[in-house]
């Protein structure tokens, strides 16, 4: 193999990626870039260029993506209704392959031989970053240090960032894996690893706890446009605009926390602490919404769908050509969720109100406990009798069986 003269790698500035930083130009000896996707994550990436080049990057580039994320993955992923295993709205995975994506053009651009990430052998996210390197760059070489080095542990991470000068955010007392961007910040590791222990007080940021949120409820409208959330309370917002504001609205009233034990791609079962206040609150109405305008076999095929386009996400198979093909079954089916849902936001909770449409689907004259002139309650006789013929048979056949 030909010598990799030039890396790209994918920095936060945090723990894994500064120490990974130095540790390339060391044991490769050859020149790292670096590349930071802006998805959100605010005063985090206050000096991260000046913080890359004084750890030995020869260029550092901050690349703003903020409406990308949310225009071009965030809302895609909300039109599918996706959720990994009951609860998980998917805030790490699916930022995952656009950051590589960045990451891949910026190694073409530069004329490297390779690109870098600072996921350990044990997690999901080397895989997101591999597989969508594998789907658009095949021939960049990908260096993983945790599968190289032996610096194996957080506290061995630490001495080696102590040792070569690098200051690091991450301290014993907090000894949290954290990934923030628009739609949500993860919390992993220091007393979360014992599935017993309550969430310490260093883990939820985003959000209130719901007992000290707001005594009174507020109302909110949002509006959405063939499945995209487009209005919130009478303003037109960014994808990016809309996404932060409702991240305000259910940090205020401690909406979108989740302490959950998830099923890694790798084998092993993982606990963590997410937030996703906003994206809790799209997703609740967007659901909501389906309800007038979708269907009932179109919806009830689209829910089938829905664990194993999560699980695509969640493993890391965006560029995949049956997440492509899959997409489009789903945006196809959010032709007609146009409309506008009215919702409680309370201690924690989303309690749609009242939601309308001129793609309803409900008819008030049919649905009516009230005298109507269109259903023939009649008719139901023949529809059951019809729909229970399987049942009489199997039932029939029970009683010879027992003769």
């Amino acid at each position: 193999m030909s010598k990799i003269e030039k890396v790209v790698l994918a920095y936060s500035g945090g723990l894994d990626t500064s120490a990974i930083l130095k540790w390339i130009r060391k044991n490769y000896d050859c020149e790292v870039i670096t590349m930071t996707a802006d998805l959100g994550q605010g005063e985090e990436l206050d000096g991260l260029e000046e913080k890359a080049l004084s750890t030995g990057a020869s260029k550092a580039f901050v690349v703003d993506l903020r409406e990308e994320f949310v225009a071009d993955y965030v809302f895609p992923m909300f039109r599918a209704n996706a959720v990994y295993e009951g609860g998980y709205l998917l805030g790490t995975s699916i930022a995952r392959p656009l950051i590589a994506r960045k990451l891949v053009e910026i190694a073409l651009a530069e004329g490297a031989q390779a690109v870098a990430h600072g996921a350990t052998g044990k997690g999901n996210d080397q895989v997101r970053f591999e597989l969508s390197t594998l789907a658009l760059a095949p021939h960049l070489k990908t260096i993983a240090p945790w599968r190289e080095w032996d610096l194996n542990s957080r506290s061995q991470l630490l001495a080696f960032c102590q040792e070569n000068g690098i200051p690091v955010p991450v301290t014993r007392e907090k000894p949290y894996s954290c990934d923030r961007n628009l739609l949500h910040l993860s919390f992993e590791g220091g007393e979360l690893e014992d599935p017993w222990s309550e969430p310490g007080p260093g883990t939820y940021v985003m959000s209130v706890n719901p007992e000290q949120a707001p005594d009174a409820p507020e109302e909110i409208t949002l509006e959405f446009e063939q499945g995209n959330p487009v209005v919130l309370n009478g303003e037109r917002l960014s994808p990016a605009g809309m996404l932060a504001a409702l991240n305000a609205l259910g940090g205020r009233h401690g909406i979108g926390r989740l302490d959950i034990v998830e099923n890694r791609f790798v084998g092993m079962k993982s606990r963590g602490v997410y937030e996703t206040p906003g994206g809790t609150i799209l997703q609740r109405a967007h659901r909501d919404l389906e309800g007038i305008c979708m269907d009932r076999e179109l919806l009830h095929l689209r829910d089938s769908l829905i664990p194993r386009y999560a699980e695509m996400v969640y493993n890391g198979y965006w560029f995949a050509p049956e997440r492509e093909a899959l997409q489009a079954l789903m945006d196809k089916a959010q032709e007609t969720m146009t409309g506008t849902v009215r919702l409680k936001l309370y201690k924690g909770g989303v309690y749609p109100l009242a939601r309308k449409s001129p793609y309803s689907l409900y008819n008030p004259a049919l649905a009516t406990f009230e005298k109507d002139e269109i259903y023939n309650q009649a008719d139901a006789a023949g529809f059951i009798r019809l729909n229970g013929l399987r049942l009489q048979a199997r039932r029939a056949f029970a009683d010879r069986l027992k003769r």
